[in-house]
């Protein structure tokens, strides 16, 4: 009788599990993240130990944000999702675990030996060949979990969202297992299969799409589901996000020289990346268009809902971050604000902004539901969370462009005879108030995080972990 009833419920655990885990592996992430803050203001301020350094502490700060925080999310949402748009429980339940708990020893095992100095030195990408291998190992299972899923759908339609989620976890596979090819030497220390300019190159097509599918792909499925049903409304065009889908993934793999201008990369394949990256304006604008018109007649609810006002800022964020980023890969503006803290502004934005307010928008609804609970616990928590978490993004991407900007200006500055204007100590010392203000809006971050991390213990204390029937197929619409 027992089993019956399991087999008629959605996987709810797995979900519970990673939403949990996000938040958890949030806080850390970005604790980390002020804690070197705060050394690039002060930087004795980690005594001489090595392991707090910030050439440790950076890969770990990386790591734990994109990784543990938005993967965990990820699989949170994408599980969720799918079973939930295909009507039928999550494709073996025990490779699911799996999933979890091979992810989380994944974080683990990072948080221990990146701190120690055991890295590959390439950026998103720095854990050793051990540990990349338990990486393909976790993200075959995901997927056979994710695609077994849609596999078995009681709906013919497959939900756009799950085009994204599917996307993304195909490419990553990809990108992961092509740019961590390596020659071990010892069991901590491998070379990469690579060599010189076509290191760099292989690095930065994994690099940006990274970006690309992990932080952009992956996160418009949670946007394409959860902005819907939190406005109580369908989707604006259902055909522009299908053409939004695959002009996106289609562009995506094609940007990444854009990282290497005025590098020894030939110039027509900084030229094709320049092209590529302002072609993905159109669907990227696209998609957030999509995204907030969603909303339409239905503005007045982001006055009392702040979970769909962190879903629709996160869009707001990922449109100035889409902007921005292809204006930067010309190279004429590059020629600016390459090396300089405009690129930490870019990142922050489209980091803190979307991937961090759509992960928080959509935690927020899932969180009350795996809980048997109808709202979070204070619902006045999730609206200080809104307004402190904004005002520290704002502050920490405004400073940075600032300095970016003056950081450029001051390093190409020539007098007369040629000589430079500015030395490199004078530029650091102009960008100290800079820094002082980006360490107080990802303190005010930090601080949102655990006003959530606290709404979600007590929405979690007061409700019991519980399943959801599965409705008979007749019954659905898109969940």
């Amino acid at each position: 009788m027992t089993n019956t009833v399991t087999a008629e419920q959605f996987n709810y655990r797995v979900v519970r599990q990673f939403s949990i885990a996000s938040i958890l592996w949030g806080v850390v992430g970005m604790l980390v993240g002020v804690i070197i803050a705060a050394e690039l203001t002060w930087p004795d301020i980690n005594m001489g130990i090595s392991w707090l350094s910030y050439g440790r502490l950076r890969p770990l700060h990386t790591n734990a944000v994109i990784f543990a925080f938005g993967g965990c999310a990820l699989m949170a949402t994408s599980f969720y999702v799918v079973q939930r748009t295909c009507q039928v429980r999550l494709f073996m339940g025990k490779l699911a675990e799996f999933v979890f708990w091979g992810w989380q020893a994944v974080i683990v095992l990072a948080a221990i030996t990146l701190p120690l100095g055991y890295t590959s030195g390439k950026e998103y990408a720095e854990l050793e060949w051990p540990i990349d291998i338990l990486i393909a190992l976790v993200w075959v299972a995901y997927a056979v979990v994710f695609f077994g899923t849609i596999g078995i759908r009681r709906v013919k339609h497959i939900y756009v969202a799950n085009w994204f989620f599917g996307a993304f976890i195909l490419a990553v596979a990809l990108l992961h297992i092509v740019n961590s090819a390596a020659m071990p030497v010892s069991f901590w220390h491998s070379y990469s299969a690579y060599a010189g300019v076509q290191d760099a190159m292989v690095q930065w097509w994994y690099g940006h799409n990274a970006v690309g599918f992990f932080l952009t792909a992956g996160f418009l499925g949670m946007m394409y589901y959860f902005i819907p049903k939190q406005a109580e409304r369908p989707v604006y065009s259902y055909r522009l996000s299908i053409v939004h889908f695959w002009a996106l993934i289609f562009t995506y793999m094609w940007a990444g020289p854009h990282h290497l201008h005025y590098t020894a990369l030939p110039d027509w394949t900084q030229s094709v990346g320049m092209v590529f990256s302002l072609i993905l304006l159109a669907p990227s604008w696209g998609g957030m268009l999509n995204g907030v018109l969603t909303i339409s007649g239905a503005w007045h609810k982001l006055r009392d809902d702040p979970i769909l006002r962190f879903l629709i800022v996160s869009l707001s964020f990922y449109g100035m971050a889409t902007f921005e980023g292809p204006m930067m890969s010309i190279k004429t503006v590059n020629a600016l604000s390459h090396y300089t803290d405009w690129t930490v502004g870019h990142v922050h934005s489209g980091a803190l902004g979307w991937v961090g307010f759509v992960t928080m928008g959509s935690l927020y609804y899932l969180i009350p539901r795996m809980f048997g609970r109808e709202k979070m616990h204070s619902i006045k928590a999730i609206e200080l969370h809104f307004w402190i978490s904004t005002i520290g993004v704002v502050l920490y991407i405004a400073a940075m462009w600032i300095a970016g900007v003056m950081q450029g200006l001051m390093w190409r500055a020539v007098n007369p005879d040629g000589t430079l204007t500015y030395t490199f100590v004078e530029s650091v010392k102009a960008t100290f108030p800079f820094y002082v203000v980006r360490l107080l809006g990802g303190a005010l971050y930090l601080f949102g995080m655990l006003v959530m991390a606290w709404n979600v213990w007590m929405t979690a204390r007061a409700g019991k972990a519980v399943e959801a029937p599965i409705p008979a197929p007749q019954k659905l619409a898109h969940a």
